[in-house]
Parts: C-alpha cells; structure tokens; sequence
C-alpha cells in the first residue's frame, strides 16, 4: 500500500469511529465513582467508543484514540497550523502530547480496577519533522513492563509512508483511584 492509500485508510478509519460514537466524540474528566469498578482496559475502551470522554488534551492537540487492547494503544493525530514553530513545522510539544498519551493509554489499558497512573518521566527523541501536510501520523504505545507501583512503555510516531518521526520512553507511577 503506497503512502496515499495509507493515508485515505487511516481518514476512513478515523470518520468510521467518529460516526459510530453514540454523542459524538466528548472530552472531559473521568469520574472515580463512575470508573471505580472498570479496569483500564474497560475504561479506554469506553473512551474509544464515546461512552467516556477523552481528555481534553486530545481535543486540544487533535489527537483521537484509534485502537486499544491489553498493553497497546494507537493514537492518530492530525497536527494543525495551531501547533506549529516559527519555523512551519509541527511544535516539539506536539510531538510529546501524542506520545504520552499513546504510552499513557498502553498502561493504562494493564491496570486493575480502581488503579490509576500518573507520567514521572517522558523522554521524547525526534527523528524526522512533520510538516502540516503530512494529513494523519499515528504514535503506537507498548508497554514494557507493569509493576505494583511503577509501569514502563514505549511510543512510535510514524507517518502514513511507514517513517519514523519520534520514539519515546515513559516511567509511571501506578495509583489508587479513591470513589467519591
């Protein structure tokens, strides 16, 4: 599949999930005393499908949550003039917003219920520019290892001609999540 197919693919995966969403896509806060009893996987699931709402971060840097299963998630973004340098190419800043959320959302998706998780480390290194144009990339998170208090993963941001533009490592800290 050459770079354009890729590209029309990945902009029909996206408005197929948007369609499906009940409401439409939402973001907001998550609530302990709604999400208390769902495991992480449970809970991103739900934010994929629109039952939960994403964070606002997402909507704020364009990113949507394309695919989540137990210690992967997939995020695919669509980097605006909004984010760019001084120079018109994509902000490093966006770089690292997809890709925590990509290696936030793998960690998350291996926590029990009533666990939660917050970022004590996110080292980002950029191979390549993306430049406006470029229509979608998407930042893949795996995770490394999870632990009883702290979790590890890494992201990849590739373009739809299959190059890398970014890698990154995270360490979090695993947390209780106390119903209110």
């Amino acid at each position: 599949m050459n770079t354009q197919e890729t590209l029309a693919r990945w902009i029909d995966e996206e408005k197929t999930l948007l369609a499906s969403m009940k409401d439409g896509r939402f973001s907001g806060f998550l609530s302990s005393k709604d999400t208390s009893n769902m495991t992480g996987l449970e809970i991103m699931q739900a934010v994929r499908c629109g039952n939960l709402p994403c964070g606002p971060m997402a909507v704020t840097m364009n990113y949507l949550l394309m695919e989540i299963e137990s210690g992967r998630a997939i995020l695919q973004g669509n980097p605006t003039e909004s984010v760019l340098n001084v120079q018109g190419s994509v902000h490093g800043g966006w770089f690292a917003s997809i890709l925590d959320g990509a290696v936030g959302n793998a960690i998350h998706s291996m926590l029990p219920a009533g666990k939660g998780y917050t970022t004590l480390d996110l080292s980002v290194k950029m191979t390549r520019a993306i430049n406006p144009n470029v229509g979608r990339v998407r930042a893949v998170g795996t995770v490394i290892q999870v632990g009883r208090k702290i979790a590890t993963a890494e992201g990849k941001i590739f373009g739809p001609d299959g190059k890398l533009h970014a890698f990154a490592t995270t360490t979090c800290m695993i947390l209780d999540i106390n119903a209110n």
